[in-house]
């Protein structure tokens, strides 16, 4: 049987996930600190796009491609919606919204999970 990638996906995105909540957290908490700058981590999609996924050669025949290996998230400076007078430039608002994306980000991975492991559980249920 060849192994499913799913879950392994789903894992780098929840990791994923966790790094931007924690991002979004230091935000949230510097919001009255002089001169601290907003910052946000590339969205999953542009990581997962910039990753060029390594094919697993399985027959001598087959070419070898070699990608990049997937690299961590990290925190950019992002453009806070407007600078208050001490130069900070988190905004509350925009914190929370961002909050809201990882909440219903991780709940759509959590439900995606679910169901592709409900479809295994079938097919082996069935295949016995």
């Amino acid at each position: 049987m060849n192994p499913i990638f799913l879950f392994n996906l789903a894992s780098r995105q929840l990791q994923h996930l966790a790094a931007r909540q924690a991002v979004i957290s230091g935000n949230v908490a510097n919001a009255n600190t002089p001169g601290y700058q907003a910052r946000d981590v590339t969205p999953f999609r542009d990581v997962l796009n910039k990753t060029a996924l390594s094919m697993a050669a399985t027959h001598a025949g087959h070419l070898e491609l070699d990608g990049p290996a997937a690299r961590p998230a990290r925190a950019t400076a992002s453009d806070g919606w407007d600078v208050v007078h001490s130069g900070n430039s988190v905004n509350i608002e925009e914190q929370l919204m961002k909050a809201g994306e990882v909440s219903r980000d991780q709940a759509l991975n959590s439900g995606v999970v679910k169901s592709f492991n409900r479809m295994l559980a079938l097919s082996v249920k069935s295949g016995q």
